[in-house]
């Protein structure tokens, strides 16, 4: 089989990133430049200040990505681009860049969707992972719960009707004076408190079962608050972490195992930053195990924002002869199928 070399940029939200990735699951490099130190000032991300630190950083990146791939701008077969949803700001950088190579190297050009690249990080190191599966990509941004029915081809069962599971982490981190980001730091305080001290509220969605909303939940987490404050009652931020988590995981566990037993499915696989939350991991993948189905996650680093995934996402979609024109531009709100 020939090489097929993508080089994939990603610029959404606050990571600048780019990446080399071979036959959609070999990847010869994987540059990351977070602008977490400097948003963290702000408490969450500035779009005016990621935009600019991305046109700052993005040719370094890019060269960074190529140098340790060993490999030339000429060697790529194709550029994939995020190009939705995310911040317009930020993607308008990485589609302009991509948009600017393609056009000065004659090198094809394949707008990918970001929750498309999510699902696909689960390709990079898990190579028997193959369509058909259920995915549950839950970030910053976004909580889906999609069935993949094929490579690119993608059929959305639920998604969040108010705050992502992401935001919610933030936001609850901020109220209870942790900080941003949120996910990683109510994860670590969740790990010393109790995750039964205090009962929040499981949301459903009325008639619509896959679906998810968590503004609930983090209005009964502030509403705990005022209330312990109004009485002068201590609160212990562990056990309120603790059972925010556990709230959170609870429903996210819930309407995936729900989704199984309706449409049934050979694998089953989590995506997006917040797949990188020790907790949700494993209670995944007990509860997968209890069903005799295949659990699958991405390490860490390939949760976040990242080009890695950008690139496996644009391999299929090349292969399937997707090429976008020069009127690609950012599409804030893509909807997941749409092109």
């Amino acid at each position: 089989m020939s090489e097929v070399k993508i080089l994939g940029i990603e610029s959404s939200c606050d990571e600048t990133a780019a990446a080399v990735v071979v036959n959609g699951r070999d990847v010869r490099s994987n540059i990351i430049s977070t602008q977490i130190p400097l948003h963290t000032l702000y408490g969450g991300v500035v779009p005016e200040i990621a935009s600019r630190k991305h046109i700052e950083r993005i040719n370094q990146v890019i060269e960074e990505a190529l140098k340790e791939a060993d490999m030339e701008l000429s060697d790529m077969d194709a550029i994939a681009v995020t190009y939705g949803p995310g911040l317009v700001g930020p993607l308008l950088v990485g589609v302009a860049e991509a948009k600017a190579i393609s056009f000065a190297k004659n090198i094809p050009l394949v707008g990918v969707h970001h929750i498309e690249g999510h699902i696909s990080a689960n390709y990079i190191e898990n190579k028997d992972l193959k369509p058909p599966f259920m995915c549950l990509v839950v970030s910053g941004g976004h909580t889906h719960l999609v069935r993949v029915l094929d490579y690119g081809k993608y059929e959305i069962l639920g998604r969040t009707v108010d705050d992502a599971a992401g935001e919610a982490f933030d936001k609850v981190a901020r109220a209870i004076g942790l900080g941003y980001p949120g996910g990683p730091k109510v994860e670590k305080a969740a790990k010393e408190g109790n995750p039964y001290a205090i009962q929040f509220p499981r949301a459903k969605v009325n008639g619509s079962e896959y679906d998810f909303s968590f503004s609930g939940l983090k209005s009964a987490v502030l509403n705990y608050i005022n209330g312990a404050k109004m009485k002068g009652e201590e609160i212990n931020t562990n056990d309120l972490a603790a059972s925010f988590q556990k709230a959170v995981v609870d429903v996210l566990v819930d309407h995936a195992m729900h989704a199984i037993d309706e449409y049934g499915t050979d694998a089953f696989a989590i995506a997006g930053g917040v797949a990188s939350n020790g907790a949700l991991r494993e209670a995944m993948r007990t509860a997968c195990a209890k069903k005799g189905i295949p659990f699958y996650h991405p390490t860490p680093i390939l949760c976040t924002d990242n080009a890695a995934m950008i690139g496996a996402a644009g391999y299929y979609e090349y292969m399937a002869g997707t090429r976008s024109g020069w009127d690609l531009n950012a599409v804030p709100n893509l909807k997941l199928g749409e092109r």
